[in-house]
Order: structure tokens, then sequence, then C-alpha cells
């Protein structure tokens, strides 16, 4: 494709898509961090997404689904780079963790971070990724089943087990170092 598709594109495109790509930086940026636990590679993961949506801009068939469409293809790039990477990442969620920990409680709120993001980094890929856009993007099942290309049942099953795989590790005793 290369430049030859972006002298293809008319400056009407090219301007929407810039307009697009400011508002959706952000957001997939942060859904990217969620997915893949590692700022690098959320970076990576991002703006390849940007650079496949460019590539295939022309081939949006329903503008109003856009959205959509780009989280879609967000959601594969991480998804190809978490089966890169080989080993899984401790996903820092202490944003998250902060908003509903008691004020002044320290301690406590570095245990909880610590727990979940344990129990975060062992999850696969595909469990990782529909509990992010189950609980961080607060997208319905039927949605999730859309933007993964999987069935809805497989949806409702990778979040049962990856809800379960999670309370089975934050019941484990912490690991002590010394």
């Amino acid at each position: 494709m290369g430049e030859y598709a972006v002298e293809r594109v008319t400056r009407d495109e090219g301007e929407a898509f810039a307009e697009f790509a400011a508002r959706q930086l952000d957001a997939a940026y942060r859904l990217a961090a969620l997915i893949v636990g590692d700022s690098s590679d959320a970076q990576d993961a991002t703006h390849d997404a940007f650079l496949a949506a460019w590539r295939n801009w022309s081939t949006l068939r329903d503008p109003e689904r856009v959205d959509a469409w780009f989280q879609r293809i967000l959601v594969n790039t991480c998804r190809n780079a978490l089966r890169r990477s080989k080993r899984r990442r401790i996903l820092d969620v202490s944003d998250e963790l902060r908003a509903v920990a008691a004020p002044g409680d320290i301690s406590a709120e570095a245990a909880d971070r610590d727990a979940v993001g344990r129990a975060f980094g062992r999850l696969s890929a595909d469990h990782r990724i529909c509990l992010v856009l189950r609980y961080y993007e607060r997208l319905t099942v039927d949605e999730i089943a859309e933007r993964t290309g999987v069935p809805a049942a497989t949806v409702k099953s990778r979040i049962h087990v990856a809800l379960r795989q999670a309370g089975v590790t934050l019941a484990e005793p912490a690991e002590v170092t010394t």
C-alpha cells in the first residue's frame, strides 16, 4: 500500500482522520495500556493501531460506527502485541485503585494495587481484553463480541473464567521478599 495509498486519500479524508485521531488518542492509549500492561508497549500498540486505521480509512463503511471500528483494530493490535511478548507483565492499575481506596491508607492501597496487578498479569491476552472492555470501557457482552470478533457466549465464558482466575490469584498469599 505504502505511499500510493496516502496519495489517493483526499484532503477531506485526511482532515477527517486527523480529527478522529486527535479525539481518540488519549482514550486509545489508556485502553492499550490496560490491555498490554506497559507504557512503552501501549505507545507502540496505539501507534500501530492508528497506522492500520489510516491505511484502511477508505474501507470504513459506516462513519457512525468509526469508534467501534477503530477499537476493534486497537484490541487486535494489543492482542498481537501480547502474543509476541513471551512473558506476562504486571499491570499497574494504581490510578483505578486510588479512586476506590480510603484516603490516606497508603499501605492498603499498595497491597491492593500489587494484588490486582499480580492477578491481572496472570490472565491470557483474550481474558485480559474481555475484562478491560467489560469493566474499564463498560461495554456490553454484545459490544465486546463485536470488537473482538468472537461470539457473545465466548465473551461471557472468557469474563467468567478471567474473574474466577483472578479470584484464585487474589486469594493466594502475597509473596514476601526480604
